[in-house]
């Protein structure tokens, strides 16, 4: 059933069109992925749905009571609210009644004893009970429990960037929506909570939309892909993987059919200057056709700039640690840390927010010098830093200048040289937006501009500080083809699995308390370790567990006076009961034909084999006692 349609929907950022006249339609329980390369107009056309910004042109059509939720990339919270106020907001019965019952919780549990509190909390429980709120307060609290949000009094202001992130996130999921849109939900998350959230938004009772580069939640979540490009908007059935094969093929064909247009247009060109006679209105008619095929466009232009990239020499010698230790406030991250770099190794650090990731990175960088220890650097070493918050980037330059300024051209492994402008193409900047003012940028375009020119000071280590978050999927593509072929040393933070797959083959993971793990092997096999290790150790509390247990057992007391007596009249019971059933079977068979006095006997036949049931089982337990007691 459609819950949404959108007809010829148009939006221009200055002269730039980011989509004309696309159209589409939503459906109940849909779960659609939209990519494209970042500038292409992802969250805006997410805005556009959410009613914060409108279109140029097109209409939407949705029921009346047709409702959406919208999380935007970075957090956009009311500060002075608290997280309870911001998370079950909304003038809905079931919000405002859900809001009130967890307020009183909080001034319950301040102020126990107060009567009045109590009254409160006694009424709300009754509303609770009357707008059915009980299954939503329970999805609610999961979500929050999940997501790691408590503190429900604390004013936002008083969150750290993580927290905030997480407040919103649990904001759009608890309130009921026909339509959720997510812009980049995964961004600063752990990997544990994606899986938790990849888990939960498959039974998602809407349908939802999400912008995302984190191409494994892609794959796991979604059932539809939109792609946005240059302006057109193009709709693959099934996953992203699917999407990857179906738009290979749909690039074939663009190809094939260009191939076609020009062999066409070869020989109409040809029966024109061959001056084949014809009547003057067909004549007239064949030359207009040639002019609108000469106008006619493909695009199907792909740059194949040699990515393997020459880098400065690098000597044996490129990094080592000894001895690093670190904290913050008297709390440790690092603890006595020795590592030795070596030239082509591909080393990933994982861990969960706020471990000691980029610390470390620095560390080894020597923008932070350890509270203790050295790093020894290589004489060759050039290291080339991609980070987080990356430097300020002047507006008033143009984005070839800004390349430029860096490097006009750089050498290939070959000795062959690539200009700033190929470079340029290469991570999607066509010659038409080279000469753009970076202020007319997106937040995502700058990220790419800001890496390649990372890449043009051709490093020979390079570091990069979670380059997956704001950048695009094609562009992450772009970035691993790059790495694959980079002769240099890659060290890079991230929480992306895909990225962590495709580029490392080593890990120095966070696992707390200042533990960090070495680790052959990608990510994907470092998860698979940890989970057979749980597993492991799962077990072996539950062996412990048994073991104590069993040991309980064996330190039971003896048999008191009533089970003594119970213990001697037992065996006599049971047999009892064993000939009483005996005898009621057989007035079964007697009574067969008497259907009242058959369905008496069977209700006595019943009770006595409950019975005798119960009491085989407290002879197996007092059994035990007995037997113990003779051999201790």
């Amino acid at each position: 059933m459609s819950i949404l349609s959108v007809e010829n929907l148009s939006k221009s950022f200055g002269d730039k069109d980011l989509f004309k006249d696309i159209s589409f339609t939503i459906t109940n329980q849909q779960r659609i992925g939209l990519i494209g390369v970042n500038g292409t107009g992802k969250s805006t056309l997410l805005k556009i749905l959410a009613d914060i910004e409108s279109g140029d042109a097109g209409q939407k059509d949705h029921a009346k009571d047709f409702t959406v939720e919208y999380l935007p990339q970075e957090p956009d919270l009311d500060e002075r609210k608290t997280v309870l106020e911001q998370i079950y907001y909304g003038d809905s019965e079931v919000m405002k009644v859900m809001r009130s019952y967890e307020q009183v919780l909080i001034e319950l549990a301040q102020n126990p004893e107060d009567p009045s509190t109590q009254q409160k909390m006694l009424d709300l429980q009754q509303k609770m009970d009357e707008k059915d709120a009980w299954e939503a307060n329970t999805q609610a609290k999961t979500i929050l429990s999940k997501l790691g949000v408590a503190s429900y009094e604390k004013k936002v202001e008083d969150l750290s960037g993580g927290q905030k992130k997480r407040v919103a996130i649990a904001k759009a999921l608890i309130q009921p929506a026909d339509l959720l849109l997510l812009d980049e939900p995964t961004n600063h998350l752990d990997n544990e909570t994606i899986e938790w959230l990849e888990e939960y938004l498959s039974s998602y009772k809407g349908s939802l939309i999400v912008v995302t580069h984190d191409r494994y939640f892609l794959n796991r979540v979604t059932n539809l892909i939109y792609e946005l490009d240059k302006g057109n908007l193009y709709i693959y059935e099934g996953n992203y993987e699917t999407f990857l094969e179906k738009k290979a093929e749909r690039e074939e064909q663009e190809r094939q059919a260009e191939q076609k247009h020009q062999n066409t247009l070869r020989k109409e060109l040809a029966w024109l200057k061959a001056g084949v006679k014809a009547r003057t209105t067909k004549q007239k008619a064949r030359k207009q056709r040639v002019e609108a095929m000469k106008d006619e466009t493909f695009d199907t232009k792909k740059e194949n700039v040699d990515m393997a990239i020459g880098s400065t020499r690098l000597g044996k010698q490129v990094l080592e640690l000894e001895g690093i230790t670190h904290g913050f406030g008297g709390d440790p991250l690092i603890q006595n840390l020795d590592y030795l770099v070596v030239p082509g190794e591909r080393l990933g650090i994982i861990g969960a927010n706020g471990s000691g990731k980029t610390t470390l990175l620095n560390i080894m960088a020597q923008r932070i010098k350890p509270d203790h220890g050295h790093v020894k650097v290589g004489s060759t070493v050039k290291i080339g830093y991609y980070t987080q918050n990356h430097e300020e980037i002047d507006d008033s330059l143009k984005v070839i200048e800004y390349i430029k300024e860096e490097a006009e051209v750089i050498s290939t492994a070959d000795g062959d040289e690539i200009t700033a402008e190929q470079m340029l193409e290469r991570f999607l900047f066509p010659r038409s937006q080279q000469w753009t003012y970076i202020k007319r940028l997106s937040g995502g375009e700058r990220r790419r501009l800001y890496l390649l020119r990372v890449l043009m000071s051709e490093p020979n280590v390079l570091f990069l500080d979670e380059p997956t978050n704001d950048l695009d999927t094609e562009t992450l593509s772009i970035l691993e083809d790059y790495l694959e072929q980079f002769p240099g040393v890659v060290i890079t933070v991230s929480h992306d699995r895909y990225f962590l797959d495709r580029v490392v083959d080593k890990l120095l993971a966070f696992e707390g308390n200042t533990k960090l793990r070495r680790f052959h092997g990608n990510y994907t096999e470092y998860l698979e370790e940890r989970k057979l290790e749980q597993k492991t150790e799962t077990e072996q509390r539950k062996t412990i567990s048994n073991q104590e247990e069993t040991r309980r057992s064996n330190r039971k007391r003896k048999l008191s006076y009533h089970e003594k007596q119970e213990w001697e009249t037992i065996e006599d019971d049971i047999q009892d009961l064993e000939m009483k059933l005996e005898s009621v079977s057989e007035e079964i068979s007697e009574a067969s034909s008497d259907f009242d006095k058959v369905q008496e006997l069977y209700q006595k036949q019943e009770e006595l084999e409950q019975e005798l049931e119960s009491k085989m089982e407290r002879w197996e337990e007092l059994s035990l006692i007995v037997e113990e007691m003779e051999n201790g």
